[in-house]
């Protein structure tokens, strides 16, 4: 694709566009909120080694997110395609460096998060079951692969359908935190804030390390992470110029502010050596001070992890969904239903690789490798909104935000990355590796075009592609184009003369004629 160019995709390459105000606020908001809350604490003190440097930790990740936001602001409504940092870095960098970050999400970072919220969902759910010990292992697992197939199919069935789950939990991931905050306020107006004194606060159990200090912050960021997600749906937002930014500007500062809060309230009721021993954090806050009434928290926090995964599987999807569009996946990624336009290929890819991570790892060390990722995808797709002004000063910028937010964001980001390798190089380096190890792949399977015959013939004799190849060519209807009246590009439907028992599916496909691409798609009848 040329650079710069961002073509307007037909209606019927694209999944459907209904996300207004209120639901980009939620979709934000219920990304950012899921497990993280109820995991990080625990990590983000072990690192700092007090409660006051823990506290100072949380804020400033705040901030830190605050500012990385404003950037993808920018750059949502300078180049308004849905896949976020993969294809903003395309778009500025070229193909290699967005297949990079494309690799490490799709093969590590989704994945691992989402399986990372679903085993908090399930450990919420079975420790009531469970008080005196930690639940098996084996039904945490079951538990938290049945709760991904149930979402992997509501998404599947209705893109409305999930935006409506993801505005009553969004509504309940607040309400779980409003509750710990409402209780630990009434703590300290009790006068229970011994452990929040400054002379307390900053007692250090031993002196962090600066490679300690970021490694807190790498925690701290998984809590706040998502905060991006809405920039991997910009063409299923309406008027995001508008509602991107507006969706941003709220979230951001809510989120830093009860994640705050919540962990005032959580050093109110425990000791730090209480939390630190503490396999679900909300319950022990939750027995300590709500007695009876203390089998709300885990219903809450599972609630809130029940969002968190119905958010995650839908903006992963659509990077899928992406990176399929522009030839970086394998084109089947890149179908969606022709009823209810989901990309339900994309969905069960990123299920069935969850439920591979699953059965690998611990969540602490989970947090670490994926936050690291995280990390290096957002400082080079900030790295590329400078390039970009200078590549293409003149270019229109709905929002343009001031120099020294991006100049700031990096300088952090270079510092925090840097402690990190060093203070934990094995941890770091296997992320590096993991990004890397897409390299040789994008050569072999994305940038060789004269491949010998043989392989195209395998894959010429495949089921799909057999089937595929029976297909009729006629004009696009009216009704499509009067849908998408600004579309600069044509479009042709294919229609195909298989039964009605597979009606509903959708192959978009890209088709070079004349050096200009047309989104094509399959419809079967």
């Amino acid at each position: 694709m040329r650079p710069g160019f961002t073509p307007s995709l037909s209606i019927s390459d694209r999944v459907t566009h209904q996300r207004e105000s209120r639901n980009t606020f939620s979709l934000s908001t219920g990304n950012i909120i899921g497990s993280g809350i109820f995991i990080s604490p625990k990590g983000v003190l072990e690192h700092s080694g007090s409660v006051g440097l823990a506290l100072i930790v949380w804020v400033l990740g705040g901030c830190i997110a605050a500012l990385g936001s404003l950037c993808y602001a920018e750059l949502g409504v300078t180049i308004p395609k849905s896949g976020g940092d993969y294809s903003y870095v395309t778009e500025i960098f070229g193909g290699l460096v967005g297949f990079l970050l494309l690799w490490s999400a799709v093969l590590i970072m989704y994945p691992t998060t989402l399986a990372v919220i679903a085993l908090t969902f399930s450990n919420y759910v079975l420790q009531p079951v469970f008080p005196d010990c930690v639940p098996p292992y084996m039904a945490t697992r079951l538990l938290s692969t049945v709760c991904l197939l149930f979402l992997t199919w509501v998404n599947c069935s209705s893109v409305r359908l999930a935006t409506r789950i993801q505005d009553v939990f969004t509504v309940g991931k607040l309400a779980a935190l409003g509750l710990i905050i409402v209780v630990g306020l009434v703590q300290i107006c009790k006068g229970n804030y011994e452990g929040l004194t400054p002379h307390v606060a900053f007692e250090f159990s031993r002196t962090p390390s600066v490679g300690q200090v970021a490694l807190a912050f790498l925690q701290a960021s998984f809590a706040f992470s998502g905060w991006n997600f809405l920039n991997y749906v910009t063409e299923e937002v309406v008027e995001p110029r508008r509602n991107l930014p507006r969706a941003i500007y709220i979230s951001i500062p809510l989120v830093t502010f009860v994640y705050t809060l919540t962990n005032i309230a959580y050093f109110s009721a425990m000791s730090p050596e209480e939390l630190l021993s503490s396999n679900a954090v909300a319950v022990t806050f939750g027995e300590k001070l709500l007695g009876m009434f203390s089998v709300i928290m885990p219903i809450s926090v599972a609630l809130s992890t029940f969002g968190g995964i119905n958010g995650y599987l839908f903006t992963s999807s659509r990077l899928c969904f992406s990176g399929a569009r522009e030839g970086h996946l394998p084109s089947l990624l890149a179908m969606i239903h022709f009823k209810n336009c989901t990309p339900i290929p994309a969905l069960l890819c990123c299920c069935t690789a969850t439920i591979v991570i699953l059965c690998i790892g611990e969540t602490h060390n989970l947090i670490n490798y994926v936050s690291f990722i995280n990390y290096l995808s957002y400082g080079v797709t900030i790295a590329g909104l400078l390039y970009y002004r200078w590549k293409k000063p003149k270019l229109y910028r709905p929002i343009k935000v001031n120099l020294l937010v991006p100049v700031t964001y990096l300088m952090f980001w270079a510092m925090l990355l840097g402690f990190s390798l060093y203070s934990e190089p094995v941890v770091c380096g296997v992320g590096l590796v993991i990004m890397l190890t897409g390299v040789p792949v994008y050569f072999l399977g994305v940038h060789w075009k004269s491949k010998p015959k043989c392989i195209y013939d395998f894959i010429g004799g495949c089921p799909l592609q057999s089937w595929l190849s029976k297909i009729e060519v006629i004009p696009i209807s009216d009704a499509d184009r009067a849908e998408s009246p600004a579309s600069p590009i044509s479009s042709l439907v294919y229609r195909s003369r298989y039964p009605r028992a597979i009606s509903s599916l959708v192959i978009p496909a890209w088709v070079i004629e004349r050096q200009t691409l047309l989104p094509v798609i399959v419809v079967i009848q």
